[in-house]
């Protein structure tokens, strides 16, 4: 494993961790935050709470879980596409810049947003990265071509093989018995 996975794993997951254990202990803190969002994803998702503090604290042990497993390099692919998932009504809810009012808090909002918007994409790349090891996608295609290779070789093996035991055949047919 690249020496840059050991270290840029935890470090991307660390944030996650931090921010999931606070809201899994103290989700009245961003509750009337996430209000906004909670709501229609709660509507459309039947498998979520109705009580959004519910959906604050299954969020952040969502971030807490992901996050230790990304960091220990443990099925790093899905964990930051956990992370990811996470991510995006947590930027909505708690950094909504474009309804703030002063231009001090405006500014200081969008510079949180572009910081998440700025680790979604390290996770989504971080989700892509296969380790140097090729893609399932890759593997099967490659094991389809070597499965055609093969059955190409066997055709040209048995007609190879094919026309000599004809010639074979037509000689004893002409003999006498």
């Amino acid at each position: 494993m690249s020496l840059l996975r050991v270290a840029g794993r935890p470090l991307l997951a660390s944030m996650f961790v931090a921010g999931g254990m606070n809201s899994v202990r103290n989700p009245e803190g961003v509750t009337p935050l996430a209000e906004p969002v909670v709501r229609p994803l709660t509507q459309r998702v039947a498998v979520l709470p109705d009580r959004t503090e519910q959906v604050v604290r299954l969020s952040g042990g969502v971030q807490v879980a992901a996050g230790v497993l990304l960091g220990l390099g443990r099925l790093p692919r899905l964990s930051a596409l956990a992370l990811a998932a996470t991510l995006v009504p947590t930027t909505v809810a708690g950094h909504r810049f474009w309804e703030a009012e002063d231009p001090g808090e405006r500014a200081q909002q969008r510079i949180h947003f572009l910081k998440n918007l700025s680790m979604l994409g390290g996770l989504l790349i971080a989700a892509d990265d296969t380790g140097g090891a090729p893609s399932w996608l890759w593997r099967g295609r490659h094991g389809a071509r070597e499965v055609r290779r093969g059955a190409g070789l066997v055709r040209r093996s048995v007609r190879a093989a094919a026309v000599p035991a004809a010639t074979i055949g037509g000689i004893r047919a002409k003999l006498p018995v």
